[in-house]
């Protein structure tokens, strides 16, 4: 646990502490903020507070009194409500305004993840509770450098792997036999097995209405047939299977025929533009080491989507953040879903990945933006023109 670390951006952020809670691994923030052991499964609420200055400080339940004892710190031990009051009292003196696991609203959900009734048992000690999202994103959402190669070396095994799923298609189109998104899917991940990547779920292969579900996924049961003058939609994402490795994220289209009808045409141009306007424009501002809000990334791209006549139907947000999970804790792209004002920091990456659902046809472009010291860059591919099966 970076314990000096945490205290110094917890007096940049001009607060007293931060205050962890959980109850049958509810948190997983702080599991891994804390660098909590795996085997760690409590039933009984414990509570850490790592004050912006001194010794943190531990409550715990007198069954489970050992919860703690892997992070540094003055433990206190309770068994009834009343004393786990009292101690709480004690665990907070002198502090008045602290960050919690809480997102106001629920705007960020991410973090949002104590109960509101421990909320209300933290603030009746007297102190003022906020949003600890900022500090999760500086401690949660940075890479190392090593999970930066990580991710680049996925990225072109996921790059490859897309290629060949479009290169199969496209055989079996000309051959005249029957696909299936299922069987793309399939054949995806059985590559993503033969290349050491993992993926939680996924891929998504969509043809026409069915890829104007962004999160439409095809089964044995559900599937439509890949035919000519289909449009065809693949979102793969994976990582490397090796500790610590995170996500490459990506969505490109194909048209199975030699001629792109003008509409399809049309609505890809202005997805991809989109796309590219939005990567352009935290490119430029990291160059000129501006700050940059994760709202703002998103008004960037909606913007010019709203301003081609297409606004209402791109109702999800711009990008979100990428981890070891392929959602990730830091900023999203957001100013549909959320209002999301935190400020991308460096040493995260996230997705750009605007789209254009229409009933007939859905076209979405995905790239993953990181954003290091006084750079940032696209990491892998980027599609320039619809991809002719």
């Amino acid at each position: 646990m970076q314990t000096a670390s945490i205290q110094s951006a917890l007096r940049a952020a001009k607060l007293d502490g931060w205050l962890f809670f959980d109850h049958h691994r509810r948190d997983p923030l702080a599991y891994r903020i804390l660098g909590l052991p795996d085997e760690l499964q409590p039933t009984r609420r414990w509570y850490y507070f790592l004050p912006a200055d001194g010794e943190p400080r531990k409550l715990v339940h007198r069954i489970e009194s050992g919860s703690l004892d892997t992070v540094p710190g003055s433990k206190s031990v309770y068994s009834s409500w009343a004393d786990q009051q009292q101690k709480l009292n004690a665990l907070l003196a002198g502090a008045k305004r602290i960050a919690m696991q809480y997102s106001p609203h629920c705007a960020i959900p991410y973090v949002s993840l104590v109960d509101a009734g421990t909320i209300e048992l933290v603030r009746a000690t007297g102190v003022e509770i906020v949003t600890s999202a900022n500090l999760v994103q500086e401690f949660e959402a940075r890479w190392s450098e090593k999970q930066y190669e990580l991710h680049l070396e996925a990225g072109k095994l996921v790059d490859m792997v897309l290629r060949e799923a479009f290169d199969f298609v496209g055989e079996k189109l000309r051959c005249k036999c029957e696909i299936t998104e299922y069987e793309v899917q399939q054949l995806i991940r059985r590559k993503f097995s033969q290349n050491g990547l993992y993926a939680d779920h996924g891929p998504i292969v969509a043809v026409n209405a069915n890829a104007s579900d962004p999160h439409y996924e095809p089964s044995l049961e559900r599937t439509a047939h890949i035919q000519t003058g289909d449009v065809l939609l693949i979102d793969l994402f994976a990582k490397l299977t090796q500790p610590d490795a995170v996500y490459y994220d990506i969505t490109w289209i194909g048209f199975c025929g030699d001629v792109i009808p003008d509409k399809v045409q049309n609505v890809f141009s202005i997805v991809r533009d989109a796309r590219k306007r939005g990567s352009q424009f935290v490119i430029d501002r990291v160059a000129q080491r501006a700050s940059i809000a994760g709202f703002e990334v998103d008004d960037a791209v909606r913007g010019y989507i709203e301003q081609q006549n297409y606004g209402e139907y791109f109702f999800h947000r711009t990008g979100h953040s990428i981890g070891t999970e392929v959602h990730g804790t830091g900023a999203n792209m957001d100013n549909l879903e959320s209002h999301d004002e935190r400020l991308i920091v460096a040493g995260s990456c996230f997705s750009i990945e605007p789209g254009i659902y229409l009933p007939e046809f859905g076209i979405r472009s995905e790239v993953n933006v990181y954003v290091g010291e006084a750079f940032a860059r696209v990491t892998g591919e980027q599609q320039e023109r619809m991809v002719h099966l």
